[in-house]
């Protein structure tokens, strides 16, 4: 289990961007963050996953203080984060980039396995190079698919729907529901999208940098969907994707 206990963050220029931020994510379940644009979702992640220090407060996973570990020790203590705007790298294969994920070398039929989860064909993609000759798109798939090959105990994710085609998106919301059915790790979700809202399990609304409302989905999505398919404040609809 995530514990964010009294989370603040403040810019360089003084701007505070997250104010007294508490939160529980359950282990083995699909958290969907959620809330207008600039209310703090994606520096609340970035702060989960340790590329952000907070100016005060304590996270907690399965009980262990993680707050003083950075980056790559919160990913060895079982954090995984996918940008919201996949980094590109050069010089490495979509091969090597999901073996340095999964943390062991993998065959063949690994890789088209965790590639065709992403609707991709393995044997295309594995020997390109992970770096800007890839769409934006297909960067993000890849980055998701190294997210699945790790299996950690909580995989974070800042807009995955972001820069991806209609089937793209709905694989995406295919694979989220597996995961979230096997109850492999814990999935945290940065999103305003009505379909990823639809298939979670608790929902967490921020704004203004605090937050708002948490509890089950079942509860609050009634009330944050509108009329026009979409969560007040957010401005994506449902209908955009159809």
């Amino acid at each position: 289990m995530l514990e964010v206990k009294h989370i603040s963050w403040t810019t360089p220029d003084g701007g505070q961007v997250l104010r007294d931020v508490s939160l529980t994510v359950p282990d083995g379940g699909l958290t969907v963050i959620t809330g207008p644009n600039g209310g703090g979702k994606t520096t609340l992640a970035k702060v989960i996953a340790g590329l952000e220090r907070p100016d005060s407060g304590e996270i907690f996973l399965d009980g262990a203080p993680i707050s003083a570990l950075d980056v790559t020790e919160r990913a060895r203590a079982g954090i995984s984060f996918a940008f919201q705007q996949p980094v590109r790298f050069k010089g490495f294969t979509v091969k090597h980039l999901l073996e340095l994920a999964a943390g062991k070398e993998l065959t063949e039929k690994q890789v088209c396995y965790l590639l065709s989860r992403v609707g991709l064909c393995g044997k295309e993609y594995m020997d390109r190079q992970a770096d800007a000759s890839l769409s934006g798109g297909e960067s993000k798939r890849i980055e998701i698919a190294g997210v699945l090959a790790r299996q950690s105990k909580l995989s974070v994710f800042d807009e995955p729907e972001a820069g991806i085609d209609l089937w793209s998106f709905q694989n995406l919301i295919r694979v989220f529901e597996e995961e979230r059915e096997r109850r492999r790790g814990t999935l945290l979700i940065i999103s305003h999208q009505e379909r990823i809202l639809r298939i979670a399990d608790e929902i967490v609304v921020i704004a203004q940098g605090m937050v708002q409302r948490q509890g089950a989905a079942e509860k609050l999505l009634p009330e944050l969907v509108g009329s026009g398919g979409s969560c007040p404040g957010c401005g994506k609809r449902e209908a955009d994707f159809r």
